[in-house]
């Protein structure tokens, strides 16, 4: 095993970043290595034998030696732009501020979504972000703003399609990058895509849903929906896509909506089986109403 030399915090050190500070908040990080991937094609190195059989881990086990450093180092990744002024991470997040109106607003920028009883949204500092975010000039920026959009595109519909000339520029890992027309249109209409703040309300077992499916040559997309309050409207509860692979974009329309299907009912299988109400499927490929 090679060691990953990364220095974990002195807690001595840390403490002295408190002076001033007069509220606190602690994020424990339940199960923080577990949400760590191992390496394809390493796992092999986390193997274990128990009386059942053979395992191996497919996330980061406590007791590797390079765990610590390596989980420190993401966070410390994570975390670069608020360390040392109101952040301490190690194992736990330790959030401080010198008094309660400056707290609120640290704990703010730790938010993703916004919970209310009508549904969830964006965070709006996440949108912001993402509306400033400048075009990104190398590989490793475009890695960046995709990572950060990715975490919103069940908030976005037919996201895969949308991103696609975005993902065609990491193709064959380039050094650089050769920004094409749709590569350029793309990147400007996901940026004002999420600043139209989609809404979606919590999914609820007792009113009828909706799936909406529609397929592409590059991908295919579907829409969760649900007719719920007195009067009864149709909300959306989420929106899946998916970019299609090059041995999918062979299957002829019928094949590609029929794919579109199958995907929509495994990720929301868990709300769609056993509701009080049958659910309908929407598609616009006729030949598929007949299908059982």
């Amino acid at each position: 095993m090679v060691k990953f030399a990364y220095p974990l915090p002195l807690v001595p050190a840390a403490l002295e970043e408190l002076r001033g500070a007069h509220i606190f908040s602690k994020l424990d990080l339940h199960s923080a290595y577990n949400l760590l991937r191992i390496r394809r094609g390493d796992e092999w190195k986390t193997a274990f034998i128990t009386p059942s059989g053979h395992y191996e881990y497919l996330v980061m086990p406590y007791g590797l030696s390079n765990a610590p450093s390596v989980f420190q180092s993401f966070m410390n990744e994570i975390f670069q732009d608020m360390l040392h002024r109101f952040t301490i991470v190690y194992i736990d997040i330790l959030i401080y501020s010198p008094n309660l109106s400056e707290h609120v607003e640290h704990i703010k920028q730790f938010l993703d979504y916004i919970i209310s009883p009508k549904g969830i949204q964006m965070a709006c500092t996440k949108v912001e972000a993402i509306k400033s975010w400048p075009q990104p000039c190398t590989m490793k920026n475009l890695l960046h703003f995709m990572g950060f959009a990715n975490f919103y595109r069940q908030f976005i519909s037919g996201y895969s399609e949308l991103t696609a000339p975005l993902t065609s520029l990491l193709c064959r890992k380039p050094k650089n990058l050769s920004w094409t027309s749709g590569a350029i249109e793309a990147f400007r209409k996901l940026k004002a895509t999420f600043c139209t703040d989609p809404t979606l309300v919590h999914p609820d077992p007792t009113w009828p849903f909706v799936v909406e499916v529609d397929a592409s040559a590059l991908g295919v997309g579907a829409l969760l929906s649900q007719w719920s309050g007195e009067t009864p409207v149709l909300h959306p509860c989420a929106y899946f896509s998916k970019k299609l692979s090059p041995a999918e974009q062979n299957y002829d329309i019928r094949n590609r909506d029929l794919l579109a299907i199958k995907l929509a009912l495994e990720v929301w299988r868990h709300w769609l089986e056993g509701v009080n109400h049958p659910f309908k499927v929407i598609t616009d490929h006729k030949n598929l109403q007949y299908l059982r």
